[in-house]
């Protein structure tokens, strides 16, 4: 059952196109949402107080001390509820958005656990547990580190750390495979080593999975499946795979289970997991500048979403609706009327999976295009579509053998909002423009740093890591010896990476790791660059059109060079997908399309004197005109531009130039007059 916020939804004036999040409007909506959240306290305080003063029977004191009390409780369960609701409110604004509909909040937790018969029993046996089980292997760490070989037998505890939490459950399990990717909370020899959470998980017999599809599908397995796998295809912490046929069509399908009785240990883990990280909030302020409360609100928020297969489901539709475009990438069907909360019926992914890169290669495969089409395919999701598979290992991805790219495993998946969207595009942006001040500041607005915090020490140590990263150029680039020096970067400052943008960071690794096992010498940046280059060209999007300007004029001055640098590797992207087959199969246009750019850019000039002030300045820098700049653009563009269209829709959009050159002059005019 979702819990539903009116607070939130009064709040939230919009949704976005089929999800639940909703786009703040403006900075501040936090603040307005806990106005609205105290005023039913204040109502509660004042009406049980006035009880006492018009008490008029013998037992007015009494009365009076009795509505006290009960004020006293009142105000302290709302002044909790308060400071529940903020942990949540602190979370919605750092994304961007609110969330309306929500599958978890620190209230829910402890209500669905303290309602439990035996509650209290089964908190305290599974609480000591827990305490036993990690205080002593923090005890054999402590004793490691007095001895001094505390970095020798690394390897061997790491290992014992990941056999302790498949110990302890699915719930540990999951914050085994989420601390894999938080270099803000563990080392790095840990995280190699919980990483094998993600892929090696024991499965749970086929008797209880199969009774559970059936109480959810409501009839007989042979009712609906002529043929089911007698072995697992895949197990994970939530749930496992199998691979059926259905008896209607015929068609071959995956359906993904979930564990037997798992809800009720997740919610009682979440809770115990909160109280202990209540002890850790000194310190968790400390070292990443947020409380650990929130760390695990982030967590808990996010299993509860995988725990709904209606929400994976929705999620496929989603996922459908973002690539119905694109004949290079090959998302699953998703049967609605055969899944639940606890079932999911897909169809079977009949491809060839990115842990066997020589069967891709004897598919006759282009290796290349297939790195290329994955490549833009990611991109497109994280700055685009700003819904991206969290989980894209390569168990998870396919090459089809007509060359197309195919994701499966929706159940991780995270959302940017568009303001987030367009921070990372201003962070692109920084990078090339080597402006290391902004790049600081970016990481506060994506959440990396509390507000306020300076970020004047930090800008010498970007620089530091951008400079040695891409000081060969872009071929030596990779993002995981970026990483790694993030990783450092993050002892030394109050960095916490939240929870969405470390599914990005291992989103990026995984996928560059992929890259690098099917073709060793893959630059992952010379695909990326030609990507964002091509964005910044071609999206009309207002966002994008004025960080395509910051990225043109350096200083006030027009730069000629990296317009050419722009050109150059948005041609060289649509060059690069043009040549996989499964483009080559759809009317999809191989040149690069800048029609709506120089129309924007007319537009532009004639109405923006600050522009077109600069423009012409660019064209008599330095006293000389600057005509074979111009010539050079121009020759790149041959053949790219079709110069009659390009003139008929420059005419067409004229009288809107004009008018919006009329309006501009007008409220010149009149600002001058004020």
């Amino acid at each position: 059952m979702e819990l539903i916020n009116p607070n939130l939804i009064n709040a939230c004036p919009f949704r976005t196109s089929r999800r639940s999040d909703v786009q703040l409007r403006t900075p501040g909506f936090p603040s307005a949402v806990s106005r609205n959240r105290l005023s039913p306290a204040f109502r509660v305080s004042a009406a049980v107080t006035t009880t006492g003063p018009t008490s008029r029977n013998g037992n007015g004191a009494s009365t009076s001390r009795r509505s006290v009390a009960v004020a006293k409780e009142a105000n302290g369960a709302a002044a909790a509820a308060v400071q529940l609701s903020k942990a949540m409110e602190q979370l919605d604004f750092e994304r961007g958005v609110c969330v309306p509909f929500r599958k978890y909040s620190p209230e829910t937790v402890r209500n669905k656990v303290l309602e439990t018969r035996g509650s209290t029993l089964s908190l305290l046996l599974r609480g000591v547990e827990i305490v036993w089980s990690l205080g002593f292997y923090w005890s054999t760490l402590m004793y490691d580190y007095f001895v001094g070989r505390d970095e020798e037998v690394v390897p061997f505890r790491a290992r014992q750390l990941r056999n302790l939490l498949c110990d302890l459950g699915p719930s540990f399990i999951k914050a085994g495979q989420v601390l894999a990717n938080r270099p803000d909370i563990i080392r790095e020899d840990y995280m190699n080593e919980l990483c094998i959470l993600q892929d090696d998980v024991p499965s749970f017999p086929n008797q209880i999975a199969f009774k559970i599809i059936e109480e959810d599908l409501g009839q007989p397995l042979e009712a609906v499946f002529s043929q089911i796998s007698s072995e697992t295809i895949a197990a994970a912490s939530l749930g496992q795979v199998y691979r059926a046929t259905l008896r209607e069509t015929g068609a071959e399908v995956a359906i993904k289970v979930q564990r037997p009785n798992i809800e009720p240990i997740i919610y009682r883990d979440l809770f115990l997991f909160r109280t202990l990280a209540s002890f850790l909030n000194g310190i968790s302020l400390q070292k990443l500048g947020c409380n650990a409360e929130l760390i695990v609100d982030e967590f808990g928020e996010k299993l509860l979403e995988e725990l709904d297969y209606t929400l994976e489901a929705r999620n496929i539709e989603d996922f459908l609706e973002n690539f119905k475009d694109d004949p290079t990438v090959k998302i699953p069907k998703v049967y609605r009327k055969l899944s639940g909360s606890r079932v999911i019926v897909m169809e079977w992914i009949d491809g060839i999976r990115c842990t066997d890169p020589q069967a891709i290669k004897d598919a006759g495969i282009d290796v290349n295009g297939f790195l290329t089409l994955g490549v833009s395919a990611a991109l497109r999701q994280l700055l685009e579509f700003g819904l991206f598979h969290g989980d894209p290992h390569p168990g998870n991805i396919f090459a089809m053998r007509d060359g197309r790219i195919a994701y499966v495993d929706f159940g991780n998946v995270a959302v940017l909002s568009q303001q987030n969207k367009q921070i990372l595009i201003d962070a692109v942006v920084h990078a090339v423009n080597e402006d290391y001040a902004e790049m600081a500041n970016d990481f506060t607005r994506l959440g990396f740093l509390a507000s306020g915090t300076d970020v004047a020490p930090l800008v010498p140590a970007l620089e530091a890591i951008w400079q040695n990263s891409v000081g060969k150029g872009l071929a030596d680039f990779n993002f995981r010896s970026v990483t790694g020096k993030f990783n450092q970067l993050v002892y030394n400052y109050p960095i916490r990476i939240p929870d969405r943008f470390s599914l990005v960071i291992r989103s990026l690794l995984t996928q560059e790791g992929i890259c690098f096992t099917l073709q060793p010498d893959f630059k992952f940046l010379e695909v990326a660059y030609p990507y964002v280059a091509k964005r910044l060209l071609t999206d009309p999007n207002p966002a994008l059109r004025e960080r395509l300007i910051q990225v043109l004029f350096k200083d006030g001055v027009f730069q000629w060079k990296r317009l050419e640098n722009l050109i150059v590797l948005a041609k060289e992207n649509v060059a690069m997908l043009s040549t996989n087959p499964a483009i080559q199969t759809k009317s999809t246009s191989s040149k690069l399309d800048l029609t709506d750019t120089i129309k924007d850019g007319a537009r532009l000039f004639f109405i923006d004197e600050g522009i077109r002030r600069q423009l012409l300045l660019a064209f008599t820098e330095d006293s000389k005109l600057h005509i074979q700049e111009l010539v050079d653009v121009y020759r790149l563009l041959e053949g790219e531009i079709d110069i009659p269209t390009v003139a008929v829709e420059v005419v067409r959009d004229f009288p809107t130039i004009v008018r919006d050159l009329m309006l501009s002059w007008t409220d010149s005019i009149l600002s001058d007059r004020r």
